[in-house]
């Protein structure tokens, strides 16, 4: 049977941890002030932004404890160890997305409605200080290894912020130089559909992997065709391709060879085959020669 997986990555673990940790005390030390300000000011926008703000947080804290629990080994029944872990981080952080979402949609839909007087200069220039602050996250998170799905969703959830920010700063302004204060609301509402399409983008994947579905750029109809043409092959069953969790696809297949073919030969050289053309390193194979016939083991 072929073994293996590149699971390893170019970032050092220590390294990406201290990147969350750093991005995470200031996320969370500027979130208490923009709750303070948000109350004064009386801003939606502010106040959703320090919402989205808290789940950055949390997606931060859940992608460090994910990150733990990822790395312990393989186990008594954990066979893959705790590897979904980060998997599992991503799709509560998409679901922190969706709650948030409803209520964003809510309450700033109520203050269109209803607009109650905003301080546009507190809007603007805290709105300003966070573009600041989530442009530093994102770029310390950036320096950790984002080909994890868990990485990846805390940058999500920085980078959603930032943009909302922009547009909670632009609604600041409005507000202060026309006295329109439903931009306030507006910019609430503009935050609500960045999160609706992070929350999409990290249920998906995360459900993908959950869900044992083929990794992108391994459709199994494909790998099951470039097995069956190999030379020697004569049949391919039970193909499963799924994905273990980020950067781990793994691949098992019974696969039949003609009589006296060389079995090992053909397993050694499918292994290199979906490692080179599908990127699937960790690949389990049951190779067979056709019933009735014995398989010729090579000469060492």
């Amino acid at each position: 049977m072929g073994h293996g997986h590149g699971h390893g990555h170019g970032h050092g673990a220590n390294a990406d941890r201290r990147h969350l940790t750093a991005a995470l005390i200031l996320l969370v030390g500027f979130m208490a002030a923009e709750v303070v300000v948000g109350v004064i000011a009386n801003s939606i926008a502010l106040i959703s932004d320090a919402g989205h703000m808290l789940t950055d947080a949390a997606a931060i804290a859940l992608a460090l404890v994910a990150m733990s629990l990822a790395a312990r080994p393989a186990r008594g029944a954990y066979t893959f160890g705790w590897k979904r872990a980060e998997i599992i981080s991503a799709a509560v952080n998409g679901l922190t997305f969706v709650g948030l979402v409803v209520y964003f949609v809510y309450e700033g839909v109520r203050r269109l409605v209803e607009p109650p007087e905003v301080q546009g200069v507190l809007v603007l220039v805290t709105a300003l200080a966070g573009v600041a602050v989530n442009a530093g996250a994102a770029w310390l998170i950036a320096r950790a290894d984002r080909s994890s799905l868990n990485v990846e969703g805390a940058f999500q959830h920085i980078l959603n912020d930032m943009y909302a920010f922009i547009a909670t700063a632009v609604a600041g302004a409005v507000v202060w130089l026309t006295g329109w204060s439903r931009a306030d609301a507006i910019a609430a509402l503009v935050v609500a559909a960045l999160m609706a399409k992070a929350a999409y983008d990290l249920l998906r994947d995360s459900g993908r992997i959950l869900f044992e579905a083929a990794p992108a750029g391994a459709n199994p109809a494909e790998v099951n065709a470039a097995i069956a043409a190999h030379p020697g092959v004569t049949g391919v069953e039970d193909l499963h391709v799924w994905t273990v969790t980020s950067g781990f696809p793994a691949l098992s297949a019974h696969v039949t060879v003609t009589p006296g073919g060389d079995c090992h030969r053909v397993r050694r050289e499918l292994a290199d085959l979906l490692r080179e053309r599908f990127r699937i390193e960790h690949t389990t194979l049951q190779v067979d020669h056709v019933p009735g016939t014995a398989c010729r083991i090579a000469a060492s």
